[in-house]
């Protein structure tokens, strides 16, 4: 299960900056990685854990901008096409994921 957070957050003033700063900054704390700008992924093992980390996004939204969270599930994410221009380049490597038994 694949966890996004695309976000769009005012800069124009510093107060602006501090929070879209700190917003990065607590997904980044969280576990999430920069796909482009303001496109934030984060791999999870289940359904569950998956809400875990999306209730924590929730509890640190600034309070001006617009942000979007959304899953998909490994099939799904394996079907996403990469480009840089017209070449089409390597997807992000899955974690590999540890079963216990």
């Amino acid at each position: 299960m694949w966890v996004f957070v695309f976000f769009d957050l005012p800069t124009e003033t510093k107060k602006h900056r501090k929070h879209a700063a700190g917003f990065r900054k607590n997904l980044q704390k969280d576990g999430f990685s920069m796909m482009q700008f303001s496109i934030y992924t984060r791999h999870c093992n289940s359904r569950e854990n998956a809400d875990v980390h999306i209730r924590r996004v929730k509890n640190f939204l600034p309070p001006e901008g617009e942000v979007i969270i959304f899953t998909l599930t490994d099939k799904q994410f394996g079907m996403m096409e990469f480009f840089r221009g017209k070449d089409p380049t390597q997807k992000p490597d899955t974690p590999q994921q540890l079963e216990l038994f």
